[in-house]
């Protein structure tokens, strides 16, 4: 017994020593570049064990632990983690954080992070989501604090819901400015068409015509530095786009690139069989409903599995004192729901050259794009029954598939018949262009000379034929309507900037002067009592009687 309790004595005695032994006060010194770093954060790495150094950058440190992991943090400069080892004097010298050194797009010019007046959110190539990305908001959904990003529909090419910081205006809309390359979008894409409440009303993507995979960075700008640069239009924020450049590439590469995605409905609606439709009614008790005596599933009708392609071809260089990219992109995307789809054809090039030693520089990006979208006679302001999708979800599951069965489709549309009869044709011309010429007469004093062109034409054909039932005032008699839309943005910006470091302090001033000119013109054309169900002879129809009347009033559009 006494042998036992001796053992256990000595135990605990080498226990205590142990304990005292190896725990130590440590002191030093935490600097930066210039000096003492007062206010940073010395901690033993998993612990509460902590304290902050004084005045001179002094800390000391109680019962630290010889195996113990000291951890050094200040905002602004990266975390360091030192192993003790023993010692009980540990200095260390804290190196600034680079990501507030991060160089940021802010309207005319460029700032870090951490001089930006605003709030500034810069997502790069590296950080891009990945997979099928069919257009550029997609690569930062999720990516940025305060931003939401949603499309409207699933439908390929649909508009975006592009919300900086909530929702800040009720009656003129949310959507942020997008500026690519140093151009503020204007208007773009194709026209809607909307007969009878229904068909190819539906909004668009404004970025449908960039291919993602030219994308290098997009910087969200959400406040002062947005406002102070591009005024009331930036009221609901920037979206600044910077496409690729050659830089890097000291020897041409070429990348090809290629993707094969399958797309499907990733939910269905549980809609009652014909028989449960049958049994339902008997149940309630209700009158008999018209019975096609069929079993038909309208959504096997208007769903269908999807492929959808896409290959980009670039070819980069650079040469010490200039650089190229230039890039071609293809495109089809095609909707689970039937006759939807957005194919896109793009081509970029972006070079740049110096002169007269570097003091001189050139740039110029250019794009151009074609975007055709095939449209479903849907909208989302079409009502419960009132068009092709939310129709096949409620009629009555006794009815023919047939487009050319009437009988029972009182107050509602047969799908079948419907997108047998409709077409909507869309398509999309832009030209974006823009030049720059910078110089700098010192390492301060620079001056830059901007100017672009921003160019689209779009166009849509929607078409009922006559033989399309249950559309008010359509049905027998048929319509087409035949939109154009072009808009022209032009840019010239002059700018001085100057920028010097003092000792402690820098100044950044920025004059200049810029003219900016937007125009809008179209038409809108219609016409009804068609002679023939062909939708390629309507549409051919539409266009030639416009070029007469076009031709008659003596304008050309």
């Amino acid at each position: 017994m006494k042998k036992v309790l001796l053992t256990k004595v000595l135990l605990l005695a080498a226990v205590l020593f142990t304990g005292v032994s190896f725990a130590q006060t440590v002191t030093g010194t935490v600097s930066e570049e210039n000096g003492p770093l007062p206010g940073a954060s010395v901690v033993v790495k998993g612990t509460s064990n902590g304290a902050s150094t004084d005045f001179d950058g002094n800390y000391s440190l109680n019962d630290v632990p010889n195996d113990a992991v000291l951890v050094f943090s200040y905002v602004g400069f990266a975390t360091q983690e030192v192993a003790v080892n023993g010692q009980s004097t540990v200095n260390i010298t804290l190196s600034s954080n680079n990501a507030l050194d991060e160089v940021v797009l802010i309207g005319y010019g460029s700032t870090t992070i951490k001089d930006a007046t605003g709030t500034v959110a810069v997502v790069t190539a590296e950080d891009f989501n990945q997979g099928v990305i069919a257009s550029p908001e997609q690569l930062i959904q999720g990516k940025t604090s305060g931003v939401a990003i949603s499309e409207t529909s699933g439908e390929p090419g649909a508009a975006i819901n592009f919300n900086i910081r909530g929702v800040n205006s009720i009656r003129s809309g949310n959507d942020p400015l997008f500026v690519v390359d140093g151009i503020p979008l204007g208007g773009g894409g194709s026209p809607g068409a909307n007969i009878g409440g229904i068909g190819g009303g539906n909004a668009r993507n404004p970025l449908a015509f960039l291919n993602p995979n030219d994308i290098e960075s997009i910087s969200i700008l959400k406040d002062a530095s947005a406002t102070a640069i591009y005024g009331a239009r930036a009221a609901n924020g920037v979206v600044i786009i910077q496409t690729k450049a050659g830089r890097g590439a000291r020897k041409a590469v070429w990348e090809i690139n290629s993707s094969l995605s399958v797309g499907y409905a990733a939910n269905r609606y549980d809609l009652l069989t014909a028989r449960e439709f049958r049994s339902a009614r008997e149940e309630l008790g209700l009158v008999p409903a018209f019975d096609g005596g069929t079993s038909s599933d309208f959504q096997d009708f208007i769903l269908q599995t999807a492929s959808s392609r896409r290959t980009d071809l670039s070819y980069s260089k650079n040469w010490g004192s200039g650089n190229v990219r230039s890039s071609f992109s293809y495109s089809n995307q095609n909707g689970v729901v039937l006759s939807t789809a957005q194919e896109r054809i793009a081509g970029r090039v972006n070079i740049g050259q110096k002169f007269l030693d570097d003091k001189l520089k050139v740039e110029f990006q250019g794009t151009i794009s074609r975007v055709n979208d095939t449209r479903a006679p849907s909208s989302g302001q079409a009502g419960s029954v009132g068009d092709f999708v939310s129709s096949a979800l409620t009629t009555n599951p006794t009815f023919s598939l047939d487009p050319n069965v009437t009988e029972g489709f009182e107050n509602r549309f047969n799908p079948a018949n419907l997108i047998e009869n409709f077409r909507s044709l869309a398509n999309a011309d832009r030209y974006l262009a823009n030049i720059s010429v910078g110089y700098d007469f010192t390492d301060e004093l620079t001056a830059k000379v901007f100017a672009s062109y921003d160019y689209s034409d779009g166009q849509n054909i929607t078409s009922f034929a006559p033989a399309v039932f249950g559309v008010n005032n359509i049905s027998g008699v048929g319509d087409v309507q035949f939109n154009n839309v072009i808009n022209e943005n032009t840019q010239l910006d002059v700018t001085l900037n100057y920028k010097k470091d003092f000792d402690g302090f820098s100044i950044d001033v920025l004059g200049g002067y810029s003219y900016q000119k937007f125009d809008r013109n179209g038409f809108f054309s219609q016409g009804r009592g068609l002679g023939t169900n062909n939708l390629d002879g309507i549409a051919n129809r539409v266009q030639d009687q416009f070029d007469v009347v076009s031709n008659a009033i003596g304008r050309d559009f």
